[in-house]
């Protein structure tokens, strides 16, 4: 509790470990809350769930409540799913893909994520994963980082198709990007032109958190 209430001041680090993956993991108390870091950015909770709330509300709290299936791929801390459970009260199956098994361990014991009975965690590559998954989702999230890189597959045209595959008649994808230059604005304008205009809908929302933007899309027929 001292600690909580002296990261209103300054941040506390409470736990550093180097994972193979994600390089450096850090818990941290900051402004009354625990979250998530990597060495360079956010992972989960603090700014991160700040920009997939605003995203989640952009669709709607009222859709969100009635999926039945919603597909998170990259977990982290599950500040997301946090969001889903407590906040917008969302009661449908959750399935997580996260590549890094240290990290679903530090969510389990600071973040408790191994609570929430609906919460489904699998540790596989989220490119093989969406290739493999026979199921269809009502929203899947996209927010996979290695620190703050993003994987290539994600904007290529064959795995945007696919994500696009798996949602359900009027499903969404939340896409949530880093915009760090002039090439990072190319690469996402260019990700929105090759959407398939006829079966989807999509719109950006730039410039959140300074440094993020959502894609959303919306699968129309």
């Amino acid at each position: 509790m001292i600690q909580k209430i002296f990261s209103y001041l300054i941040p506390i680090k409470i736990f550093k470990k180097k994972s193979a993956r994600s390089k450096i993991i850090e818990v941290t108390w900051a402004n009354g809350e625990l979250v998530l870091d990597s060495e360079n950015t956010n992972y989960s909770y603090g700014s991160l769930q700040r920009i997939l709330r605003y995203g989640l509300r952009n669709i709607g709290y009222d859709k969100v409540i009635e999926m039945e299936h919603i597909l998170l791929l990259g977990v982290a801390g599950g500040s997301v799913i946090k969001t889903l459970v407590d906040e917008i009260e969302y009661k449908g199956k959750i399935t997580g893909v996260e590549i890094d098994p240290d990290i679903i361990q530090i969510a389990n014991q600071y973040f408790r994520l191994d609570q929430i009975k609906q919460l489904e965690i699998i540790i596989d590559d989220a490119f093989e994963f969406v290739l493999k998954t026979k199921d269809k989702y009502d929203l899947i999230i996209i927010d996979v980082f290695e620190d703050i890189k993003m994987p290539n597959f994600l904007f290529e045209k064959f795995f945007s198709e696919r994500v696009c595959s798996l949602l359900k008649n009027q499903g969404f994808v939340l896409f949530n990007t880093m915009i760090l230059d002039e090439a990072h604005n190319v690469r996402n304008r260019k990700y929105i032109s090759e959407i398939n205009v006829k079966l989807f809908s999509s719109k950006m929302l730039p410039r959140i958190e300074d440094h993020n933007e959502l894609i959303i899309i919306q699968k129309v027929v």
